[in-house]
């Protein structure tokens, strides 16, 4: 049987083992609700505020600051709405970026049907936010910025600890969706001046359908969802118990891997990014070439159509992404690459490739290796490669 070789991370990630059998007992022998007051609800209840405390401490913020979500979609749109609501008598007006996640520009749209204005600022080429451009975007009724800390397509990471300056400055809530970044780069809440935070366990190796929104001490946001009374009145439900042990068992791990797991990534990912860039012609890497995630290599292949590619890098066994996992269904191309200033043809050719811990050398070489094979196969049976070629040959 042909190895599986997964990269694509940045739609979800393995559970790992440890996070499993730390759940296990949660399933089956510590089942109480821990909202309930009898002794036998105790280890319940001990087990979520040991997670809360260690995601916590994980971006230097309180455990009273983090409530637990059923992922990070939840958690970008309880940002966005309940600050819209809390805020409106002080102003409509939000700021956020053109390539957000669609968590976040689809709840944006939503607001703009409910009255509030939307500025969508620009990015540069690499995908990062022009800071001048997003200050002059303030308003005297703004109310809140909203600036992803990593794109989850070409894994440009933004600068969070600027940005926060500058809302701050404007007294301004600043709110970053670190779904891709939470537990791959430091995050410190309080030298950025985040006031909320949206993170999902299955991005680092966790359980899905578990995230969590960080909301600083002060920040008036309501409840989104109503019932009961837990998460302190602001989100009711059941808690998540073994999916809040898998979150935190996984952040636990990601947090002490961080620094050797992102130097190793990284090393595979320059060497990926080398070899493709030199090697396939008429390639080009989308994202800043350093200032990036250390395991997301993005690319766009002239003349070749998107699909095609991942149905052949499948055949050998190998997972890949065109982008979002949230739009694979969709036949248009990547607003994020869109963003960054490509045009539909060369955005239609894209591909991303996110890396793990777990991914080697021998990986990415098979890799670059049958995506050369694949690159030429389509191109060879596109007529627009075939005149493109005949009048490079003429100059």
């Amino acid at each position: 049987m042909r190895k599986l070789i997964y990269l694509d991370n940045a739609a979800t990630t393995q559970v790992y083992p440890e996070v499993v059998e730390a759940m296990n007992p949660y399933f089956t022998e510590y089942y109480g609700n821990p909202s309930a007051i009898y002794s036998f609800a105790a280890e319940a209840k001990k087990a979520t505020e040991d997670a809360r405390a260690v995601l916590a401490e994980g971006i230097h913020a309180k455990p009273e600051e983090i409530y637990f979500t059923g992922g990070g979609s939840e958690s970008d749109n309880w940002a966005l709405k309940a600050t819209a609501e809390a805020y409106a008598s002080k102003g409509k007006h939000i700021i956020t970026t053109t390539i957000e996640h669609h968590a976040v520009l689809h709840t944006a749209a939503y607001l703009e049907q409910q009255g509030f204005e939307i500025t969508y600022v620009p990015v540069d080429e690499n995908g990062c936010v022009r800071l001048d451009e997003l200050e002059a975007a303030i308003r005297s009724d703004t109310i809140l910025i909203s600036v992803m800390a990593a794109n989850n397509e070409i894994g440009t990471i933004q600068p969070l600890a600027e940005i926060g300056k500058i809302a701050k400055a404007h007294n301004v809530l600043f709110h970053t969706d670190a779904v891709q970044a939470f537990g791959h780069i430091p995050l410190d809440v309080e030298a950025m001046n985040i006031d909320t935070l949206s993170a999902s366990g299955h991005k680092l190796n966790g359980p899905k359908g578990i995230g969590l929104l960080y909301i600083r001490k002060g920040v008036k946001i309501r409840s989104f969802i109503h019932g009961g009374a837990q998460e302190r009145n602001r989100r009711a439900g059941t808690h998540n118990v073994t999916g809040i042990v898998g979150f935190g068992t996984a952040a636990r791990m990601a947090f002490e891997s961080m620094e050797e797991r992102s130097a190793y990534e990284s090393k595979l990912r320059d060497h990926l990014i080398d070899r493709v860039l030199t090697e396939i012609p008429y390639t080009r890497l989308n994202g800043d070439r350093s200032n990036r995630l250390p395991n997301n290599a993005s690319f766009c292949f002239r003349f070749i159509e998107g699909e095609s590619m991942l149905i052949l890098l499948d055949q050998n066994g190998i997972c890949g992404s065109s982008g979002s996992a949230c739009t694979s269904g969709s036949l248009d191309p990547s607003h994020v690459l869109l963003a960054i200033g490509l045009p539909h043809e060369i955005a239609h050719g894209s591909l991303r490739l996110t890396l793990s811990e777990k991914t080697t050398m021998e990986d990415i070489d098979f890799t670059v290796d049958r995506l050369k094979e694949i690159i030429a196969r389509l191109r060879s049976m596109s007529p627009l490669y075939e005149d493109f070629v005949k009048k490079q040959e003429q100059k």
